[in-house]
């Protein structure tokens, strides 16, 4: 696999850095979580059995002088460290990057916190709905006239992970031209704010931007909108080039619309109450009967349970089987990276809480009798 021999420590915890290093393990890479003891990562946590397959756990308890030593051992061998502490958390356990540096001057440590290592905000605790508070993404999310909306995806957190897993490989990249690892700091409110880089940077421009739910891709527009149908169903149109407004128009017998596709703001209101009647005269399954032939730009809004039936979703290979040694046959999601050559495979179940604690410990030299006495607060 296009990863195999990259070793990687993963001290995070929860959705972000668990979903940036899954994507190593998927390719290869050796991911050890490290974990604390009695407690891991809180195996009840839903995403925990599709997040930390492929990865090997080993509970440390890194307040001690011996938990210290082992983990400074693994990271003499390791390529990459991640971790989620808030700033200043692992300088205090003795362990932040300038002790890595010192053990290990090739290894790429990579930090994935709420708002950096630098900010002024950098000792406030927060979550995804926080974070995009401060992004502007979530005062943007809504309909015209109310509140703003929770979205359904985690924007900073899953953004926050693909920009440390962006930051890691071009760390990997940039040691093979100099020989050194270096420090990757990653604020998830950063990368909420460059997720929301449509909007932001038309405001960048113009020192304008549009109300919540009036913009041209946030609601604003007839052409780009959800609309209700007769079954209490919705379908999304998004039809914003001039031939996929006119394919829609003819679709549903109103060709006199083809001409208002940039219409003023006002009068986009009146055409998305015409469009939101017209839809409610079929159900959703008509409507996908009659637009499926027509080359414009609509699908209908599935449910998470037909979203797991559906043919791209599984065409793709977006749902997999899995076995589990406790639970058997149990679903998985894809990969959504494709590499023709060197693809990506689920290798192993997420690990039980400690699960390969002797097979790490002996690798690093320890004999049994040694890795028994480490048991009584060390590593369980």
């Amino acid at each position: 696999m296009i990863l195999d021999g990259i070793k990687i420590l993963d001290l995070t915890r929860m959705l972000p850095g668990a979903f940036c290093t899954m994507f190593f393990a998927d390719f290869g890479a050796e991911v050890i979580r490290i974990e604390q003891p009695g407690r891991g990562d809180y195996e009840n946590w839903p995403p925990h059995l599709v997040v930390n397959r492929g990865k090997k756990s080993l509970t440390l308890n890194l307040k001690s002088p011996k938990g210290k030593e082992i983990f400074l051992k693994l990271v003499q061998q390791a390529d990459v460290v991640v971790e989620s502490f808030r700033p200043g958390v692992m300088d205090r356990l003795g362990l932040g990057y300038e002790t890595i540096k010192k053990e290990n001057p090739r290894a790429v440590y990579c930090a994935i916190t709420g708002f950096g290592q630098n900010s002024p905000y950098r000792d406030r605790p927060g979550h995804d709905i926080n974070y995009i508070s401060i992004a502007g993404l979530l005062d943007n999310t809504g309909v015209s006239g109310g509140t703003p909306v929770i979205p359904g995806v985690q924007n900073a957190d899953l953004g926050g992970a693909i920009m440390a897993l962006s930051g890691i490989l071009m760390g990997l990249l940039g040691r093979e031209k100099t020989g050194r690892g270096q420090m990757i700091d990653i604020s998830m409110t950063d990368a909420a704010f460059m997720l929301g880089i449509y909007t932001s940077s038309l405001f960048a421009l113009s020192g304008v931007s549009a109300a919540r739910g009036e913009g041209r891709l946030t609601g604003g527009k007839a052409c780009y909108q959800v609309y209700r149908t007769a079954d209490s169903r919705y379908i999304s149109i998004g039809a914003l080039e001039e031939k996929f407004w006119a394919n829609l128009c003819r679709a549903i017998g109103r060709d006199d619309l083809t001409a208002e596709l940039n219409a003023p703001p006002e009068r986009q209101k009146e055409l998305i109450t015409i469009l939101q009647e017209i839809f409610l005269s079929r159900n959703l399954e008509d409507w996908v009967s009659l637009l499926g032939p027509v080359d414009t730009c609509f699908e209908p809004v599935l449910t998470l349970k037909e979203a797991f039936v559906n043919p791209h979703i599984n065409g793709r290979g977006m749902v997999m089987e899995a076995l589990h040694p406790d639970l058997g046959r149990m679903v998985q999601l894809g990969i959504p990276i494709k590499l023709e050559e060197t693809p990506g495979r689920i290798i192993s179940p997420a690990p039980k809480t400690g699960e390969h604690n002797r097979e790490i410990l002996a690798r690093l030299g320890y004999t049994q009798d040694e890795i028994r006495n480490l048991d009584g607060g060390i590593t369980g």
